[in-house]
């Protein structure tokens, strides 16, 4: 499998979203009948249960508790980021005003400023309190070093679910200068569900599902904001990412009965790419810059990478994608953009009626075709024009 690279050297070829097509179906339905509700296991056999199948990525500048509240209220679930500035600072809103307002020259070292500021353990349990208040669900993450301890914080504050988030996830991490998270003991401990990423391989994902885990996070540097691709080389695009890890959920499905969901994260801009990570084996999927352009968002239409902020090599930067309208419209319309970056949900249903899906677990079903001009044939003068498919 492959093609030769070079002397006794192959390279798989692999796929991104701009190089498939989704093939409509042999017969249709109406969109306002397809289900795309979505499933979370928890550890005493039980679900939590979405509406949508759409998680708001943990990035400072598309989710802080407000932001959350507004998309639980809506469907959705967003996650904070325990290791950002809502963690940091009792009022970050000072904070995310400077690194909006900074030059582009100044504002990676502004930002790796801010967040030498330590985290405050009161305010992990605070941002759960608060969004428990509000009476939606409570969904937190952090690197792997941090995770026993802000997990059992989180969990004891009223956190229905903790994410455990690296740049490249695997059960087994050799380290000489700090103890490693034993992930299957971590989910053994914890009484709400575990979700960890990212990874892009079809192996680690069959082995990071036998650890207890409740939903495996697909991509490695695919996000608007993520540099991790530039900066060190790494990545698999996001079709055959996903498609190898939705292999290894079918297969662990067959072996051990237990379903566990991957959700690809990073790559998705608009309506299409969402539909096209769903088709391709996706239970769910994880945004971030669509968000970031919500009214309700805290980095006022700016948002940037997880790891922008690392003091030594920072692998994300912060994009400006401007304010376009309410969390709402983003999700559900209507749409006052032609781009394809709101009315995310009005795709999916659509899309899903298109190809004769009344489920998601049936979209995963979906022919799918290798077609590299699908977004430019016939599209000339919007790209001349730059107007809808000839906007980036």
């Amino acid at each position: 499998m492959g093609m030769w690279i070079g002397r006794n050297r192959k390279a798989r070829v692999t796929y991104g979203f701009d190089e498939i097509a989704l093939v409509p179906g042999e017969v249709t339905i109406n969109p306002n009948e397809v289900d795309t509700s979505f499933k979370i296991p928890r550890p005493d056999g039980s679900f939590i249960a979405l509406k949508i199948p759409i998680i708001a990525s943990a990035m400072d500048g598309v989710t802080d508790v407000r932001f959350c509240i507004e998309m639980g209220k809506l469907g959705g679930l967003g996650v904070i980021n325990l290791e950002g500035v809502q963690t940091r600072y009792a009022n970050p809103s000072d904070v995310l005003d400077q690194i909006v307002k900074a030059g582009k020259e100044d504002v990676t070292k502004l930002i790796q400023k801010f967040y030498t500021e330590p985290i405050k353990e009161e305010l992990i349990a605070r941002r759960v309190e608060e969004l428990k208040a509000a009476g939606v669900l409570a969904a937190v993450s952090s690197i792997p070093q941090k995770a026993e301890r802000f997990g059992c914080i989180a969990q004891e504050a009223g956190a229905d679910l903790f994410v455990v988030q690296s740049t490249v996830s695997t059960v087994k991490h050799i380290s000489t200068e700090y103890k490693s998270l034993d992930l299957a003991d971590f989910c053994r401990k914890m009484r709400i569900p575990v979700i960890i990423g990212n990874t892009v391989t079809y192996n680690v994902t069959e082995q990071l599902m036998g650890c207890g885990v409740a939903g495996v996070l697909v991509g490695v540097g695919p996000g608007a904001a993520c540099t991790s691709r530039g900066v060190l080389g790494l990545g698999v695009p996001q079709v055959t990412a996903t498609v190898d890890c939705a292999a290894a959920r079918d297969y662990f499905h067959k072996i051990t009965g237990r379903y566990i969901p991957i959700i690809t994260d990073g790559g998705m801009s608009k309506g299409g790419d969402v539909c096209k990570a769903l088709a391709c084996g996706s239970d769910a999927v994880m945004v971030g810059s669509a968000f970031a352009r919500a009214q309700e968002a805290p980095g006022k239409g700016n948002h940037w990478g997880m790891a922008t902020p690392h003091a030594n090599l920072p692998r994300g930067t912060r994009i400006k994608v401007g304010v376009t309208g309410s969390l709402k419209q983003i999700l559900y319309g209507p749409a006052t953009v032609d781009d394809g970056s709101q009315n995310l949900i009005g795709a999916i249903t659509t899309c899903m009626g298109s190809v004769g899906a009344a489920t998601i677990r049936e979209f995963q079903e979906t022919e799918i075709i290798i077609a590299p001009s699908i977004k430019t044939e016939g599209k000339l003068f919007q790209t001349v024009q730059s107007v809808g498919m000839g906007t980036r």
